[in-house]
């Protein structure tokens, strides 16, 4: 049986003791939500949502729920990713901090805990816990596509300081984060992935301009950054100059662990398969009728064996990487088959909800928003990284098959053809 060290008691704790502190206290202390209610989508987000979730990770921190499987020393619990998975099993049908999940503590955080400096270490997880900090990723560039390493967004050292200048776009909740975590091109005279540095912007300063981007469904998750001579000072580097791919590529194992669903520092329902969506389709089923159909049984079904198959995946694989008997990269199994199944869950509920889910009436509501989700589907194949990356991925870093040609490898990137930074909006 795993156990940890519980940094509020200094006592090893095992994780079924673990879970029956935290039942209590989540019976004492957290709100719950009200029938039916999943506490989460990504397609609602707004301030007072991020000011709401500001105040639940507080009350987390004070409850010592926080943290849960990072370090001790950096503000964590010090426990096992398993006490993480007992919490957020009895943290089902409470409202969860949900949206301090992706990218702050699966992403960014242990991409800090890997490479940051003791100083930012203890500075920025311990805000994460605490709720005082959210952060997004200025990663993703309007001229790249899936070219990360390709990044035109510049960073000139100026003395004590760095100068930054460019854009970045599809940043999630960019215009209410308080940091981004920001690849930026320090060097054009060397091959592209040589010549990158990883640096932490603070986003409310001047020269920093977020432009929310209008969805398909009227949302408003993504944002379009533009850098115009913003100051960085020197401490602001994550890992070292130059050497911004190492850190990039750490960060992206992070990242499709965590779209996976593999993360060990998800927090709460929705951040691992507990069976909720299967019980939202049943439920669906017999609101709509269709309970006995031989169809929509088949296609529940399939889910509930896909959610089955992704949980032994999750733990196989991070059981792999941790051995050591499959390499990081090993982590894309997890974001590709975690990106399909949640297609075909997608995919079930719409077929299952029937003309309900394009067309009801007001005082229904959309049985769970079967309808816009359909819409947004292919958004899974997308973020951490599209299925045909992952695809390549596996191919090239796993099964070692011979990589794909490309024209700009072992070439100085001041030399290579590519588009131009588009400029602000005005």
């Amino acid at each position: 049986m795993a156990t940890g060290t519980d940094t509020d008691t200094g006592t090893t704790e095992d994780v079924e003791s673990f879970r029956l502190r935290a039942r209590a206290w989540l019976a004492d202390n957290m709100p719950r939500l009200p029938p039916g209610a999943s506490g989460w989508t990504e397609m609602d987000v707004g301030p007072d949502v991020a000011a709401r979730a500001r105040v639940l990770q507080g009350m987390l921190n004070e409850g010592g729920f926080t943290g849960i499987a990072y370090p001790a020393v950096y503000g964590g619990r010090g426990l096992t990713r398993e006490h993480q998975l007992a919490f957020n099993e009895e943290s089902r049908g409470y409202e969860m901090p949900m949206l301090f999940n992706t990218p702050t503590l699966t992403i960014i955080g242990p991409t800090i805990l890997d490479f940051g400096t003791e100083e930012q270490k203890q500075r920025h997880l311990r805000a994460m816990f605490s709720g005082e900090e959210l952060w997004v990723q200025f990663m993703s560039e309007p001229t790249g596509g899936s070219d990360m390493a390709g990044a035109i967004t510049r960073a000139t050292r100026d003395g004590d300081v760095w100068i930054l200048n460019g854009s970045k776009i599809w940043s999630s909740y960019a215009y209410f984060s308080d940091y981004g975590i920001c690849l930026a091109r320090t060097d054009w005279d060397v091959p592209k992935h040589r010549g990158l540095t990883m640096f932490i912007v603070k986003i409310n300063q001047p020269g920093v301009h977020v432009e929310k981007i209008r969805q398909t469904n009227g949302g408003e998750e993504f944002c379009q950054e533009f850098f115009d001579d913003v100051p960085l000072p020197a401490d602001a580097v994550i890992g070292k100059v130059n050497d911004g791919w190492t850190v990039a590529t750490r960060l992206l194992v992070h990242e499709r662990s965590g779209a996976g669903g593999g993360s060990p520092y998800a927090s709460g329902t929705g951040s691992t398969h507990t069976g909720k969506d299967l019980d939202d389709l049943l439920a669906l089923a017999r609101k709509t009728g269709r309970d006995k159909d031989a169809r929509s049984r088949q296609l529940i079904a399939e889910a509930h064996v896909n959610n089955t198959v992704h949980r032994q995946l999750v733990k196989r694989v991070a059981t792999g990487i941790a051995n050591k008997s499959l390499p990081e990269p090993a982590g894309s199994l997890v974001r590709l088959f975690g990106s399909v199944s949640r297609v075909h869950r997608t995919n079930v509920g719409y077929e299952v909800s029937g003309a309900s889910a394009v067309t009801w009436p007001e005082d229904e509501g959309n049985l769970g928003g079967y309808g816009e989700a359909f819409v947004f589907r292919q958004a899974a194949c997308l973020g951490g990284g599209s299925t045909e990356m992952q695809r390549n991925i596996i191919s090239e870093r796993v099964l070692a098959m011979p990589r794909e040609y490309a024209a700009d490898r072992d070439k100085p990137f001041g030399e290579v053809r590519r588009n131009q930074m588009p400029t602000r909006p005005s």
